[in-house]
């Protein structure tokens, strides 16, 4: 007896036949691959070095203690507070603060934002480079800039205060005998203290080691602070504009000419100049021992201090003697000495 199909039963092996060929021919379905990776926030050894020579002068100039027993004393503090070139130090304080810039997550990531494209990213950088204020525009910015400001302010306030109690020193020093001595070799005291201030920085290994972690986020500096709001000085704008260059994989070796563009800041670096030249006008005038500790207090720790105070956009100590300018630099200085008592008049 033959078989017999019903039409309702054949159709559904009908369409499952006609579904297995159209598969096997069909192709497979694409996969989109996957958005770029945005680059690796990297930032030039040279600068990190720049920034270390900046950190490891004023931590070792801030610990300077007003205690000073002989002349010899006198003599070493006053060659580490010396040892500084004026342009570098005022370049490693950007380069310093773009790394403090690097540890404010919000501030990296809203950077991130325009590092996925490449053509995105070349054009962020080159606004960058173009006008360093165009790194406030980014999402974090400010709380980066409060971190900056708390950093390079805090320090540059622990050295005018270390430097006010080193002035005090060079009064209360005057009880004994050995201040009031003549500074052994005064020539060769001022021709030296010319070369350590002319001569390259160099920042400590381990601080430099610290600073490289710091800077790619696997370590932190430790740094506090509130958001500060705009406007800011040009220290700090440009701190930010580096780091931003660093998360756009824009501030590495290849980059590095175009980048110290922006580590180069005239008016702090002015300021120092005019600090480092009233140092040797002191110098160049003083005699006695208790001499030389004022103008190490005054000029070598207070002024520069100030310029760096100034530099983060912080209040400038009330007491300040004088601000450094082209015209003062260029007057002969006599530290100030206490004055005599009052003769009295011989009665007639």
């Amino acid at each position: 007896m033959p078989l017999r199909f019903t039409f309702r039963s054949a159709v559904p092996a009908v369409l499952a036949a006609a579904a297995l060929a159209s598969c096997a021919d069909a192709p497979p379905p694409k996969i989109a691959p996957p958005p770029p990776a945005a680059p690796t926030v990297s930032l030039s050894p040279r600068l990190v070095e720049m920034a270390s020579a900046y950190k490891s002068y004023v931590e070792r100039t801030t610990a300077i203690a007003p205690t000073f027993s002989d002349a010899d004393s006198v003599q070493r503090s006053l060659s580490t507070g010396v040892a500084y070139e004026p342009g570098q130090l005022a370049k490693g304080a950007i380069a310093y603060a773009a790394v403090v810039a690097l540890q404010d997550k919000a501030f990296v990531d809203g950077v991130r934002v325009y590092a996925r494209d490449a053509t995105q990213r070349r054009q962020i950088a080159y606004e960058i480079l173009k006008d360093p204020a165009y790194a406030v525009g980014i999402q974090g910015s400010a709380s980066a800039a409060g971190l900056v400001i708390a950093a390079l302010g805090g320090e540059a306030q622990r050295l005018y205060e270390g430097g006010k109690a080193v002035k005090q020193s060079a009064y209360d020093i005057q009880k004994q005998p050995w201040s009031k001595g003549d500074v052994p070799a005064r020539d060769a005291r001022l021709a030296n203290a010319k070369s350590a201030g002319s001569s390259a920085m160099r920042g400590d290994v381990e601080q430099t080691a610290r600073l490289q972690q710091a800077s790619t986020g696997a370590s932190v500096l430790g740094v506090t602070a509130t958001a500060a709001a705009p406007p800011y000085t040009p220290t700090v704008i440009r701190g930010l504009a580096v780091a931003a260059l660093a998360v756009l994989g824009e501030a590495g070796d290849a980059n590095l000419e175009q980048v110290m563009g922006l580590v180069a800041e005239p008016n702090t670096g002015q300021c120092m100049n005019m600090s480092k030249l009233m140092l040797y006008q002191c110098l160049a005038v003083a005699r006695p021992n208790y001499e030389d500790v004022f103008c190490l207090g005054q000029h070598a720790m207070m002024d520069t201090g100030r310029c760096m105070i100034r530099a983060a956009g912080l209040p400038e100590p009330y007491e300040a003697r004088f601000v450094p300018t082209a015209a003062s630099a260029t007057k002969s200085y006599t530290p100030a000495k206490k004055p005599a008592p009052a003769k009295k008049k011989k009665k007639s």
